[in-house]
């Protein structure tokens, strides 16, 4: 970071993905929380003249505060990278692993950590048939918040009909009963767990809505769950070359035990809307919102 009395931060945030309104959400929040804590903070909306926009500003750390493709991917971090200005969260080649679904799971395969069993398949084949045995999720392999997400149920006629705009192949992945639970990691610290409910799935709405869902922070489940959650999330977060802050997210099936314990995905930006799930976990830990914006700040580099 600069030496200058008061570090000058850009807050990227919106941009084109199909998440913008929650960028937007999570950008404006952490630039008011970085006014607080002090920084001369610029927010800047990330269009196609992003690199002239930080050349003519000149800030002395960006904070992205960008969700899905090309915020998360590894592309705006390559564009910072050659502009040489730090930056938080994590780097080219965790962005661009963490956000690609189905290699993030061979990393976790070969890792050994447990994971429900997928294949990528064209829209064509998932409509014309079962590509396996229902209950399964067909959901976009390369975005995040839970944008697109089919659920077909045991019970289904038949294979779902997919909206016109999702990509040309998809992740078909086993369907895992059971609870939605997630754990932060900041720097090279598991936070806490947090049992997230809803009435069905865990989707865009529930994530985002004023009471789409209910968070019970720290989780109320046997320490054997807790504790291995806290354990593979921090071995996801270094296996994927995680920095910053990632959040590691699981569906527990209570009946089977730890054997019901299954990583879904790892998430470089999870989001800092009011609802979100890790500054939750960074308060339950004695962690401000406008200190967890001030570390990830005080964090950034390039080199990442």
């Amino acid at each position: 970071m600069s030496s200058r009395a008061t570090p000058k931060v850009a807050v990227l945030l919106g941009g084109p993905s199909a998440e913008r309104e929650v960028s937007l959400s999570s950008g404006r929040e952490c630039a008011a929380a970085l006014r607080d804590g002090g920084f001369d903070v610029i927010e800047v909306d990330a269009g196609r003249d992003l690199a002239s926009k930080l050349q003519k500003i000149k800030p002395d750390v960006v904070f992205n505060a960008l969700h899905g493709r090309w915020g998360e991917d590894g592309c705006v971090q390559g564009l910072l990278e050659w502009l040489n200005i730090p930056y938080t969260h994590s780097g080219v080649l965790a962005s661009s692993l963490a956000m690609d679904k189905e290699k993030t799971k061979s990393a976790y395969r070969a890792a050994g950590l447990p994971i429900a069993s997928s294949v990528i398949a064209s829209r064509a084949d998932i409509e014309a048939r079962h590509v396996m045995a229902p209950p399964y999720v067909v959901k976009p392999y390369n975005e995040g918040s839970s944008v697109g997400v089919y659920i077909v149920r045991e019970a289904a006629n038949g294979p779902p009909t997919l909206a016109p705009e999702l990509p040309e192949d998809l992740m078909v992945e086993a369907y895992v009963a059971g609870r939605e639970l997630t754990c932060t990691v900041m720097g090279d610290k598991p936070l806490t767990v947090t049992d997230i409910v809803t009435d069905s799935w865990y989707d865009y709405h529930a994530k985002y809505a004023e009471g789409g869902s209910s968070h019970v922070v720290p989780a109320n489940i046997p320490q054997e769950i807790f504790d291995a959650c806290m354990d593979y999330s921090l071995r996801a977060h270094k296996l994927l070359g995680c920095r910053g802050i990632s959040r590691t997210d699981f569906r527990w099936d209570d009946e089977r035990g730890l054997e019901g314990l299954i990583l879904l995905e790892t998430n470089t930006q999870p989001g800092m809307t009011p609802t979100s799930l890790s500054p939750e976990q960074a308060q339950a830990c004695g962690i401000s919102f406008t200190e967890l914006c001030r570390w990830l700040v005080e964090d950034a580099s390039c080199n990442r």
